[in-house]
């Protein structure tokens, strides 16, 4: 098993990138294994790690198709519907209360 090579925070060579900088170019890893790791020292624990992926090796973003985008929507629409009331909050549930805030704080709410 070959080890990865290791590079210290921001001292990577041209040619590799974190999953975010080659989304930001519009690309993808596109299959390719990690090519390398970036770690960044920490005092108290272990060191933050980000895998590399090589540029050369990186393919276009796949674009949107109707279908996604439909996909997108439904989800988004699941993330505002309140499981208590079944109504559509207009903003997405937060975790924490796991209901819309009428629900959650029904006593703020009383009419």
């Amino acid at each position: 098993m070959a080890t990865l090579p290791v590079y210290r925070w921001r001292m990577a060579p041209d040619g590799y990138a974190t999953r975010r900088q080659l989304r930001a170019r519009g690309l993808r890893p596109g299959g390719q294994g990690v090519a390398a790791q970036l770690e960044r020292p920490r005092r108290r624990r272990g060191p933050l790690v980000a895998y590399l992926y090589r540029i050369d090796l990186a393919k276009p973003v796949r674009p949107m198709t109707p279908a996604r985008w439909a996909a997108l929507a439904k989800a988004n629409a699941a993330r505002r519907l309140c499981p208590a009331c079944r109504r559509d909050a207009g903003y997405v549930i937060p975790p924490t209360l796991g209901t819309c805030v009428p629900c959650a704080h029904p006593e703020q709410y009383a009419a």
